[in-house]
């Protein structure tokens, strides 16, 4: 019988939601690929760029995020990401959702505290 991969799951959880963050974060501020990384670090979503590239390009090809090149004095120009109207709309809905959820999730996690 095989040993059940829960870093698979908890990998699975975090992609499943991974575009609500990215959102929260080009919302708040325009931000370079390396900034949305760090920020993701800090609040313990631990993301790699071959991950985020390919999400970014999804959510610009959606009409949710866009970018520009700014130069840079340290090498060549990078892209700034910025939310779109569509974007910050996204945002209200997944709030919403989220916030039901995460009330659905933690209501089950009180019942199974209390019946163990």
């Amino acid at each position: 019988m095989s040993e059940y991969n829960v870093e698979n799951t908890k990998s699975q959880m975090r992609k499943g939601f991974l575009e609500f963050p990215v959102l929260l974060i080009i919302g708040a501020k325009a931000a370079y690929a390396p900034d949305i990384l760090k920020e993701l670090k800090k609040a313990n979503l631990l993301v790699v760029e071959g991950t985020l590239y390919p999400l970014l390009s999804r959510l610009k090809r959606f009409g949710l995020v866009e970018y520009s090149w700014q130069e840079s004095s340290n090498g060549p120009p990078r892209k700034i990401y910025t939310i779109t109207v569509a974007g910050k709309e996204l945002i209200q809905q997944l709030e919403a959702s989220w916030k039901s959820l995460d009330s659905s999730v933690n209501t089950l996690i009180k019942h199974y505290e209390k019946s163990n």
